[in-house]
């Protein structure tokens, strides 16, 4: 029977797969949030007694991207950094390199995400290339940035001259509404699994590939023409739309890995570009620092809300020689993609490679 003769039942039916896409977008954040508490029960101790003993420059610049990758949340990292600044355990020439290593480290989510659509050549293509682009971008940053630092304290100064602005700004509190969500879940898993973090992390990596998976279903059935002109005209019509969006949605969540998680699917399902990730992706950047930036305050110590800007200043200003040179870093994620379309084995070795095996070797040989 012709489908338009029961435009009640076509509608009921979008509906309910509207519905379910939001549960499944709800399943896809729990899954997130469950796998970093996982790691962080596994790791915490280890970020914070590998962050305390670190004085070469060097050795912490790879301790930042090893605990973050451990933690999956750059938040998480520099939060604990503003605080050892804050009590005096760290100072803040010693606290930037690992800030930078922070922001190389936070993208192991979006990688874990990406290799959600493995099975899928063309998909694991394109989401393999939208993760990867936050990689490339970050660690073209460090490359620049990092000798700067190192030979002329360049984001020392530019943060502990902007820190007198901020310096009377006091303690703020801020909860994000996506924690207030999650929440409930992330305690109701914990207690079923007895706080057990290997457990936890496996669980919600079941869950965040089952969720992915069917998350990409269900767009494509709801008529990917529709939803990509949405994307188009209202999230990522233009460059500045697109960092607004990200820095805006990043700063109210207060975690970059999920807002820049969130474009994955969307990317393997053909509805944006890389070009229009690119300014997103960089928007989740300047929006993550809110949390470390809050957490300083809350110190009240000068040092720590200079460590604080420091992170954002060096998101600032990567974003003011990269945003121009956007075909560098989406030159490369693209090259990197290819080579996870032709060997679906790469992203799980890019990440043990980039993010765990190099980060040991070279912090046990600097040490």
């Amino acid at each position: 029977m012709n489908r338009l003769s029961h435009p009640e039942e076509n509608r009921f039916l979008i509906l309910a797969k509207i519905f379910l896409l939001f549960a499944l977008v709800y399943i896809f954040l729990v899954s997130i949030s469950a796998m970093g508490a996982g790691l962080k029960l596994l790791g915490m101790d280890l970020v914070k007694n590998t962050l305390a003993g670190t004085s070469n420059a060097y050795v912490g610049l790879f301790i930042g991207i090893l605990a973050t990758s451990i933690v999956q949340s750059s938040s998480t990292t520099t939060s604990i950094t503003v605080g050892m600044v804050g009590s005096g355990m760290m100072t803040l020439d010693q606290a930037i390199p690992i800030i930078m290593g922070a922001n190389i480290g936070t993208s192991v989510t979006n990688l874990l995400v990406s290799m959600g659509h493995i099975k899928v050549r063309p998909e694991l293509e394109r989401a393999f290339a939208a993760a990867v682009v936050h990689d490339c971008f970050n660690i073209l940053t460090v490359i620049i940035f990092f000798p700067l630092q190192i030979k002329f304290n360049l984001l020392s100064k530019a943060a502990s001259y902007f820190e007198l602005f901020v310096e009377e700004a006091g303690g703020l509190k801020f909860v994000s509404p996506l924690k207030l969500i999650v929440e409930p879940a992330i305690d109701l898993i914990e207690k079923i699994f007895a706080h057990n973090g290997w457990v936890i992390v496996v669980v919600s990596l079941v869950l965040l590939f089952v969720a992915l998976r069917y998350i990409v279903v269900i767009m494509k059935s709801l008529v990917l023409e529709r939803l990509s002109v949405f994307f188009d005209r209202y999230i990522f019509r233009n460059w500045l739309i697109g960092l607004t969006v990200g820095m805006i949605f990043t700063a109210i969540v207060q975690s970059s890995s999920v807002t820049t998680s969130l474009v994955v699917p969307l990317a393997a399902a053909g509805l944006v570009t890389l070009e229009q990730i690119f300014p997103y992706t960089l928007g989740a950047n300047v929006g993550t620092t809110v949390t470390a930036l809050l957490a300083s305050l809350i110190t009240q110590n000068p040092t720590a809300v200079a460590v604080a800007l420091a992170h954002l200043l060096f998101n600032v200003f990567g974003i003011i020689v990269f945003l121009p040179l956007k075909i560098v870093p989406i030159y490369l994620a693209r090259k990197l993609a290819q080579l996870s379309f032709k060997h679906r084995w790469f992203p799980v070795a890019y990440v043990l490679v980039v993010f765990i095996i190099i980060p040991i070797i070279l912090i046990q040989i600097m040490r």
